[in-house]
């Protein structure tokens, strides 16, 4: 089966109602991961979706939330601060105790990655800690802030903002980051420590990590994300870390042997399985019998490109339903076919533009399909395997009636 999710919500450390993502593998949990996201982030951060999907998919069960005040939890962010993310933190932790499902590894990215380290010791089932691109004292928040901080001290809060995003900061929130001795915590880590860190962060430099690295005992591991920014962007970035970060994990978590995608319980024989991946707004994971794939929409479109469109795909089982078909009409013939090719375009055209369509107002779908044939055929078997092309049974499924029928499925156990 392939990754779900289910969402879950607990309440934080202001008792306001924190939203989380749980993210589950396809088969029962190497270990369960929490994972903190950056500074004014959400659990929708790119780098959330996708390092959570991610573990996912390679068998850790990921619960990413929003901290008080930010995405879909409640609470008021300016009255925040580094204090009660390590709180929310060890509620999450509490809530997923609840379920019999403690979390052994702590994942934090950016500020993040300090809240992980310093609340590592209050969660007692955490074997396991990964700092990315984090800081190595929370003091550092501060001189990433654009505004007058001295208006904070005149009058007590101010707005400012933090990559263009405008927020409002109390004194008592920069008190708070200033009181934080994140190095005495790493060196009192009772976990081991992966370090992941690009050497071209512009926003937190490298030499945080190794602060990071230096105060922390064995064992404990650094890893550069060449060429890597701050924030993950790059989607290959994202999924190193994660590929990385699910290696060295189990060495030190979980005790299930890690099932790939690939070799995930398969779907049964004309059976399409499609369900969100959490990875993007609308990415999906699609699996066909023992084959995975994924979908999305083009950036264009909002989506983040990480397969064919829902429409490439229609197109692509056209293509290749129209040259299987070509291909065993030319062997039983014994025709010298040496390769087939097809080519082809979607498109929504004006209905008074399609002289053999019915429909004559509004738009119609049109499908331009160019077939390329290579081998010493004739003119006529050229001509009958064009011919052959329109008895395909995908071409004759879209141009016949077609009845879908949808009822609501039971969801995924949890």
């Amino acid at each position: 089966m392939p990754p779900t999710f289910e969402k879950a919500t607990f309440p934080g450390s202001q008792g306001a109602q924190l939203a989380g993502r749980l993210e589950l593998p396809g088969g029962p949990p190497l270990a369960h991961v929490l994972f903190a996201h950056c500074f004014t982030c959400s659990k929708q951060s790119l780098a959330a979706a996708r390092l959570s999907r991610a573990l996912a998919a390679r068998g850790f069960a990921v619960l990413r939330f929003d901290f008080t005040g930010l995405g879909e939890s409640g609470g008021d962010f300016a009255h925040t601060d580094f204090s009660s993310n390590i709180e929310d933190l060890v509620a999450a932790a509490a809530w997923l105790r609840g379920r019999g499902a403690a979390p052994s590894l702590l994942v934090g990215h950016s500020l993040g990655g300090a809240a992980v380290l310093a609340a590592a010791g209050r969660i007692p089932e955490v074997k396991a800690v990964a700092a990315i691109a984090a800081p190595a004292e929370p003091a550092f928040v501060r001189g990433a802030l654009e505004g007058d901080l001295a208006e904070v001290e005149r009058r007590g809060e101010t707005e400012v903002s933090i990559a263009g995003q405008p927020f409002r900061v109390r004194r008592e929130f920069l008190e708070d980051i200033a009181s934080h001795r994140l190095e005495e915590a790493i060196r009192r880590l009772a976990a081991a420590l992966l370090v992941l860190h690009s050497p071209q962060d512009d926003v937190v430099p490298i030499e945080h990590a190794g602060r990071i690295f230096a105060a922390a005992r064995h064992p404990k591991s650094f890893v550069s994300l060449d060429g890597a920014d701050h924030l993950l962007l790059r989607r290959e970035d994202a999924d190193y870390a994660a590929s990385v970060l699910a290696a060295w994990a189990g060495r030190f978590v979980g005790g299930r042997k890690e099932i790939p995608e690939e070799e995930a319980p398969p779907a049964g024989e004309g059976v399409v399985i499609v369900a969100e991946t959490g990875e993007g707004k609308f990415t999906q994971s699609v699996r066909a019998g023992k084959h995975s794939l994924r979908a999305d929409e083009p950036r264009s479109s909002g989506g983040d490109d990480a397969g064919p469109s829902p429409y490439d795909f229609l197109l692509a089982g056209l293509g290749a339903c129209t040259s299987m078909t070509i291909r065993m009409y030319a062997d039983r013939k014994k025709w010298p076919l040496e390769g087939v090719r097809v080519v082809l375009r979607h498109a929504k055209i004006h209905a008074e533009d399609c002289e053999t369509c019915e429909t004559k107002e509004g738009k119609v779908d049109r499908i331009e399909r160019e077939i390329a044939l290579s081998g010493d055929l004739d003119g006529e078997q050229r001509k009958r395997l064009i011919e052959i092309a329109e008895k395909c049974p995908v071409h004759r499924t879209l141009e016949s009636e077609i009845s879908i029928v949808t009822r609501e499925g039971e969801a995924e156990p949890s």
